[in-house]
């Protein structure tokens, strides 16, 4: 049974992994916060922690990350991040985390070009950090 503290442990824990990844670039987060058997579904990532860590080795130094909305239910938590520097153009992503044991075992994401919201026919940014 899943109870609103090991969903938000769950939160806790996916933010650590993610900020501890992404932004200070840590490899021992992988080792301390993945599990031994992590799955990916990026099918441009292999699977394994190992991938993990390369993938921090190819990070160019213009890369930032920054993490938007929280999502959790049960096992599984979803942050809307934004990502810079992962292609020619910054990036907004729905990345999307299994936890099991205390530890990030898996992992989905959609990845999408973000458009400006002076270009947007909405005007709406796409990401809503900052957003009034």
């Amino acid at each position: 049974m899943t109870t609103s503290a090991s969903v938000e442990a769950n939160k806790a824990l996916v933010m650590r992994a993610i900020t501890g990844v992404f932004v200070d670039r840590n490899p021992d987060v992988v080792d301390e916060l993945f599990g031994p058997d992590y799955r990916q579904h990026n099918p441009q990532i292999p699977n394994g922690t190992d991938a993990v860590k390369g993938l921090l080795k190819q990070l160019p130094e213009n890369f930032e990350y920054k993490p938007g909305l929280v999502f959790a239910e049960g096992d599984f938590v979803a942050v809307h991040g934004r990502y810079v520097g992962w292609g020619p153009k910054p990036m907004v992503a729905f990345d999307v985390f299994r936890v099991a044991n205390g530890k990030v075992v898996e992992h989905w994401d959609v990845l999408q070009e973000e458009v400006p919201a002076s270009e947007a026919v909405n005007g709406n940014p796409m990401f809503p950090i900052g957003r009034s």
